[in-house]
């Protein structure tokens, strides 16, 4: 991939409809900030600017192998050269030529689900992405399904009954479609046949097509930003204010997007999103639903993807806890050569990892479940929905009649890395799957963790829920009379 002046190129996307074309922008320029300033498309609203309470919300597009795909994402924490080949919409786009309002819009006025205002808009893309979704397969999403489309907006006033209401009203109004052909039509226009490589006050931002031009970049450049979804790096520059330098982008690399299925189980390329990835994921592992739901919200799992979790090394991401305690196996690659160890190995201290400067992490291996497994992970949190973990664990056995052949344990939240834990997994191998064998299991956890205080948890109730959970898994699991979901959780469907 060049790397010399003549090479750079300017960003160029859709926005409701139109072509742009962007040349003199930083690169960690967000998207709501072009949006509301350079644009002056201000429905568009900054209320968090960290992906928290939807008012930034907007709907991307892009082209597919089957057409074209729409996603809703938080504009706050996207930088803006990612939108480059893409479409961007606003709720400025719904606005009809006629005058009258979009169907979303109009049952958020019948149903009075708008009242200071200011989230209003945010809302309705989100329900517009839910719209055009569900428009595309003539169904009819449930109360459910809405309610968790809404997770990532926060509204102080209306309150949620309303604006709920208003998701099931939209689908009885007048049907408007989407021009989802004519969108493809456009953005096949302006598809570039380089990767793009766009510069600002000596700040590069390359966007490679294939893992061996990003292994080059990568060596050329190893101390650049490695970005994927920016769900955790646009917070670096929004609320730190740090200068990332140049920028290594992984969206446009093809076979990073992959999901493979393997004689073993699932390979996720490393910029597969997480709600493609969760998608694949809980077919094998059922047990993962809960926390696919209540890993943030829509938007950010639309854009954030599985790699960037599990190379952010984060001690309270929700995905490798129960990765680690399935056996999942990351796979790091450089210019010349891949190279693969299992999770818990990635996770040296805490956010250091063993990579090299020079290496990516390109895919995530994970195993189908082994004959006679027993799987749970769990979440506990301040809050349900969109909410930081305050303790994660996970818990895998393997049984031969009663007798634990294999036992695999790991919990985030209650050490600098996300951890197995040694003592636990050692009084449990060997022995009978009982509540014998639980009570001193969960004794040893103690020798396996020492948690800290913070805002979300004192160290104690870190380390008594975190023996409370396996003794749930142990009620869940046990041989005799196991008890249900329902019997356990506050929040599990009846």
């Amino acid at each position: 991939m060049p790397a010399t002046p003549h090479s750079v190129q300017p960003i160029r996307f859709l926005l409701n409809g139109k072509p742009v074309t962007v040349t003199d922008a930083p690169p960690t320029r967000t998207v709501l900030a072009h949006l509301r300033e350079d644009r002056r498309c201000t429905g568009t609203k900054e209320g968090c600017a960290e992906g928290d309470c939807g008012a930034c919300t907007v709907v991307l597009a892009e082209p597919v192998a089957e057409g074209l795909r729409t996603r809703a994402v938080n504009a706050c924490i996207q930088f803006l050269p990612t939108l480059d080949g893409k479409a961007v919409f606003t709720v400025e786009h719904l606005r009809r030529d006629d005058g009258a309002l979009h169907p979303v819009q109009q049952a958020m006025v019948d149903c009075h689900g708008s009242q200071c205002g200011f989230c209003t808009p945010g809302f309705i893309m989100s329900l517009w992405d839910c719209y055009i979704a569900h428009g595309e397969c003539g169904t009819r999403p449930d109360r459910a399904a809405l309610r968790s489309a809404l997770t990532g907006n926060l509204c102080r006033c209306t309150g949620y009954r309303p604006i709920l209401e208003a998701g099931e009203r939209m689908f009885d109004l007048p049907r408007v479609g989407f021009a989802a052909d004519a969108v493809r039509r456009e953005l096949d226009r302006i598809t570039r046949d380089q990767p793009l490589c766009y510069e600002h006050g000596g700040v590069r931002f390359y966007a490679p097509r294939t893992v061996q031009q990003l292994a080059e970049l990568k060596t050329e450049y190893p101390e650049a930003t490695v970005l994927a979804g920016c769900t955790d790096i646009g917070l670096w520059v929004n609320k730190q204010f740090r200068e990332l330098g140049d920028i290594l982008y992984l969206g446009e690399v093809a076979e990073l997007k992959r999901i493979d299925p393997t004689e073993a189980g699932l390979r996720i390329g490393a910029a597969v999103s997480l709600s493609d990835a969760y998608r694949a994921l809980v077919d094998p592992y059922p047990e993962v639903e809960e926390i696919w739901e209540r890993f943030a919200s829509p938007p950010i799992r639309n854009a954030g993807t599985l790699g960037g979790n599990v190379a952010n090394g984060s001690p309270i991401g929700d995905s490798m806890p129960w990765l680690i305690a399935v056996g999942a196996r990351v796979v790091l690659r450089n210019r010349e050569r891949a190279r693969t160890l299992p999770m818990e190995n990635l996770y040296l201290d805490y956010m250091k990892k063993s990579m090299r400067p020079d290496e990516i992490l390109e895919a995530i291996e994970v195993p189908l479940p082994a004959q006679n497994q027993r799987f749970r992970t769990y979440k506990l949190s301040k809050r349900y929905d969109s909410d930081i973990s305050a303790v994660c664990a996970a818990f895998s056995i393997r049984l031969d009649g009663l007798q634990i052949r294999e036992a695999r344990v790991a919990f985030g939240g209650m050490a600098a890395t996300p951890k197995r834990a040694s003592n636990c997994e050692a009084a449990l191998a060997g022995q009978v799957w009982s509540e014998a064998t639980v009570r001193v299991a969960m004794e040893t956890l103690a020798l396996d963790y020492t948690p800290l205080d913070d805002m979300r948890a004192s160290a104690g109730y870190r380390s008594q829920a975190a023996a409370n959970l396996l003794y749930r898994f142990y009620l869940e699991t046990r041989s005799d009379h196991p008890l249900d979901a329902r019997s356990v959780s506050v929040f599990a469907q009846t």
